[in-house]
């Protein structure tokens, strides 16, 4: 039983209801106009002129309901007073200009019925009892009527005064099961609402992969390099300090991929985005390098002319490459190619398996979403993806994306 008095309960019932009576009172303004053409029309019924002010006064309200502004404004005040969850719509469709008049006609025809029905049974309640506005109830039924005084005066007032949060419950009810079809999104809305949906979620995803090939890169680098510069500290000072300024630009090139990523997170402006691209491949090679990392770079071809998201691509492949190299490979020379072709970009990291040997190798915790990361953006750029064992005791990680050469 208690689900029937809850509506009566909450807070947006009544503010629901204000919402409604806000704008009966706010619509007068347009009567003079409404009266006009019934003014003009004096020869007419009294009834025909009444309905013809009705109608133009409807319409009248039905058009404020067509600037954009006043859509944003309704759709606020019903989040906000009515506690109806309705999304932001972008800027772009127009589909709910039609459905916004409707909408402004129920409000301002809920608001005079249900505003003018709350102030006569609040009036009644409050008067009967004491006949203070020396009024009486009277109850017609078939022919019959019977006048209510003394303690039927009492019982009458109660149930007007408790009539008045029913009335303001049904307008704040009606409202909130109109607010969805007439101030939600139309169809059009929400297919954009959606495809910005997508978008975020790409761009996140993007994002994702971005700090997961930069930082982790950074992390296991300078852990490795932190681990050679602690071995040989005493023993080749000069080894120690290369390592230790390994370190530092490897952090700070991390810090420059963290800061624009959170730029983009906090939806504020972020400044230009690390563009590292295979010109930027030679420096990454070097950092391995004085982490202790022993490479055998085989690089042809003109990888500097390859420019844009292929670039960029291939260069956070072959870091990716590189980081699951030194993570779980068992130390020894790793083989690093990357051919650029008339037709194909060829990429390659071949790594030994087994027990780690490198100085300073831990056992490193994975996510498991480096290899199904490098596959998917490969996918994106149409090329192949191959991952696994190559021959005893080594892992090879190979990647061919078509080229398109600029003129």
């Amino acid at each position: 039983m208690t689900w029937g008095f809850r509506p009566l309960l909450r807070g947006s019932t009544y503010s629901g209801a204000l919402f409604a009576f806000c704008a009966a009172p706010a619509s007068l303004v347009l009567l003079p106009i409404a009266v006009v053409p019934a003014t003009v029309w004096g020869s007419a019924p009294y009834g025909a002129r009444a309905a013809v002010t009705v109608l133009v006064w409807a319409a009248l309200v039905a058009a404020l309901g067509l600037p954009r502004i006043t859509r944003r404004a309704l759709t606020a005040g019903a989040r906000r007073l009515l506690a109806v969850p309705l999304p932001e719509v972008p800027a772009g469709p127009v589909g709910g200009r039609r459905r916004t008049p409707l909408w402004l006609v129920a409000q301002v025809a809920l608001g005079w019925i249900g505003g003018l029905g709350c102030l006569l049974l609040f009036v009644a309640g409050v008067s009967l009892p004491g006949n203070w506005l020396g009024g009486e109830a009277r109850l017609s039924w078939s022919g019959r009527s019977v006048q209510v005084t003394g303690a039927w005066s009492w019982v009458v007032a109660a149930v007007c005064l408790l009539l008045v949060p029913v009335v303001c419950a049904t307008v704040s009810g009606v409202l909130r099961r109109l607010a969805l079809p007439l101030l939600g999104p139309s169809a059009a809305e929400r297919l954009a609402l959606s495809a910005e949906r997508e978008r975020r979620l790409a761009e996140r995803n993007r994002l994702a992969h971005e700090l997961h090939d930069s930082i982790g890169h950074t992390l296991t680098a300078t852990t490795i390099q932190a681990a050679v510069a602690g071995e040989v500290l005493a023993a080749d000072p000069v080894a120690a300090r290369a390592a230790l300024r390994s370190i530092e630009e490897s952090t700070r090139a991390a810090l420059e991929d963290l800061d624009y990523v959170l730029g983009v997170l906090r939806e504020e402006q972020p400044g230009t985005a690390p563009a590292r691209t295979l010109a930027d491949l030679p420096e990454l090679l070097e950092r391995l390098g004085h982490a202790g990392a022993v490479l055998e770079p085989e690089l042809s071809g003109e990888l500097t002319r390859l420019q844009g998201t292929l670039s960029r691509a291939a260069y956070r492949i072959l870091q990716e490459g590189l980081t699951n190299a030194l993570r779980h490979g068992a130390g020894g020379p790793v083989e690093v190619r990357a051919a650029a072709g008339r037709e194909l970009l060829e990429l390659a990291v071949v790594n030994r398996t087994g027990a780690a040997t490198a100085a300073g190798a831990r056992a490193f915790p994975t996510s498991g979403h480096g290899l199904p990361g490098l596959a998917e953006r490969v996918r994106l750029l149409d090329g192949e993806f191959e991952a696994g064992p190559d021959g005893s005791g080594h892992w090879r990680l190979a990647v061919r994306l078509p080229v398109r050469w600029s003129a």
